[in-house]
């Protein structure tokens, strides 16, 4: 029993270092998608984020350089979109996915070029990663039956970034139903023409969403490359963008349920992890790429309709044009 819950916890605490960097791009999602305006180019400012975080961490030794780049150049890319689909009224699936290619060719360009590692970033410095945090007591009661274990690793052990990852939720939370700022965003995203009558500008309010978006992205990206990993790899964030999309739409559009969808993602990212080339019953060996693409096949079972229907914003998606 003892060793069960061991190992339960400690795939419990594997969901939760999968599920970080889906529940900041999941929230970046929530509040540009609130406003009405899609973003598909989730993926590229995770990728490009974890880029700047590793390229300057590397070149500075201080991870929380790297975390800053990491932000300013997310936020860059959400006003480049901004400024297609909002200032120029472009078409917001096609700039976002313009966004993901030009990131998946740069951030490999610019690494080999600068650091001449075949387009990988590593990051070596002590100081230039977030290192797991150890509370209070957690070696002191590591031995305590069941709440020591829950304790020493499934709570404490995680870096910073995780545990801004579950203060995020509640504050994204706070912000969108709890303020004039979010009010205004959620408006803008089911009746455009109800904020502008009201003599809000729209287009200001889409923007400001969008820089939220690139803040999330940013710390994201850099937990993926000075967190989570030593370094920035070619595609690294494997389509985690576009599976906090994923989990943004399963949760309907609203903070919490939507990390349960990352949640619940992330552990079957963690449960493929260790089932890979272990015999199961009845069935016997499963074919490891079987095992791997348990994630994304659960992204597709739950967008085929399995939890029901989701509505979007009235307006996502729709450029607004000021009646003169």
């Amino acid at each position: 029993m003892n060793d069960t819950w061991i190992q339960i916890v400690l795939i419990a605490d594997s969901t939760l270092r999968l599920a970080t960097p889906l529940v900041f791009c999941a929230l970046a999602g929530l509040f540009t998608e609130r406003a009405g305006v899609t973003d598909i180019g989730l993926e590229g400012k995770l990728l490009g984020g974890a880029f700047a975080a590793a390229a300057v961490a590397q070149a500075t030794g201080s991870a929380w350089a790297g975390l800053l780049a990491a932000i300013a150049f997310s936020w860059s890319l959400s006003m480049v979109h901004g400024f297609a689909c909002i200032t120029h009224r472009g078409d917001q699936v096609v700039s976002g996915v313009a966004l993901n290619i030009m990131v998946a060719g740069l951030g490999p360009v610019l690494a080999d070029a600068w650091f001449r590692q075949a387009g990988r970033i590593p990051v070596t410095g002590a100081d230039a990663r977030f290192a797991p945090i150890e509370l209070p007591f957690a070696s002191a009661v590591a031995d305590v039956p069941v709440v020591g274990v829950l304790y020493a690793e499934l709570i404490s052990g995680h870096n910073i970034l995780v545990y801004l990852a579950a203060l995020a939720v509640p504050v994204s939370a706070w912000v969108l139903y709890r303020t004039r700022f979010g009010l205004r965003i959620r408006a803008a995203g089911e009746s455009p023409e109800a904020v502008d009558t009201a003599g809000i500008s729209v287009e200001g309010l889409r923007y400001r969403a969008l820089m939220v978006t690139g803040l999330l992205c940013g710390f994201g990206g850099a937990y993926l490359s000075i967190a989570q990993n030593a370094g920035f790899l070619r595609d690294m964030s494997a389509g985690k963008g576009y599976l906090a999309l994923a989990a943004l739409i399963f949760g309907k559009w609203r903070p919490v349920p939507a990390m349960l969808g990352c949640l619940l993602f992330a552990f079957a990212d963690a449960l493929q992890a260790r089932l890979q080339g272990v015999p199961l019953p009845v069935v016997g060996q499963v074919p490891t790429q079987f095992i791997q693409a348990l994630p994304y096949l659960l992204t597709i079972l739950l967008l085929a309709g399995f939890v029901g229907r989701a509505i979007a914003p009235k307006a996502i998606g729709q450029p607004y044009v000021k009646e003169r």
